[in-house]
């Protein structure tokens, strides 16, 4: 197998799908303390979430808190408790290249903007015929890191020699 030619940096979010908002909201942000710093509202993803925060800076990591706009209508985001877990990605375009070239099945949608603004695409839950590997029943968003985010990382693997070699 060829080099791969990005890093991936961290977890950048995970996503938590649920018939309501209120009841997860009790546990992540009334009891854990979690902070809302956003919401966001998709017709086409079928979702209504609140976007939470834990931690800061660079390591900050975005616990998404999510309800469909329609509990009868695909995707289901409420039918998995743990719906996606998130990646930091040094390089997303390149990243989708060379995992597509090795057989990696995308979700529909390609790269775009997701809900915190940042540039993201999924990996399907399901290898097929064509694009054998997926998520083996995970979707796994990739998300392209910011500079602060990559730099942050680069500096705490330089101080720890062989932790971020994945």
């Amino acid at each position: 197998m060829s080099q791969r030619p990005f890093k991936v940096l961290g977890i950048q979010q995970i996503a938590i799908g649920g018939p309501s908002k209120e009841r997860l909201r009790t546990l992540w942000v009334d009891m854990f303390g979690l902070e809302i710093t956003g919401n966001f509202v998709s017709e086409r993803e079928n979702v209504d979430e609140d976007i939470c925060a834990m931690g800061t800076g660079p390591f900050k990591v975005e616990v998404d808190l999510m309800q469909p706009l329609d509990p009868d209508r695909k995707p289901a985001v409420h039918t998995t408790p743990l719906n996606h877990v998130g990646l930091w990605i040094d390089d997303l375009p390149g990243a989708v290249q060379w995992l597509s070239s090795k057989g990696v099945r995308f979700a529909p949608g390609g790269i775009r903007k997701g809900a915190a603004g940042f540039d993201i695409c999924f990996v399907h839950p399901k290898g097929n015929d064509e694009l054998p590997i997926g998520g083996e029943g995970v979707l796994i968003e990739l998300v392209q890191a910011p500079p602060e985010v990559i730099s942050a990382f680069s500096r705490l693997a330089l101080s720890k020699p062989g932790a971020f070699d994945v």
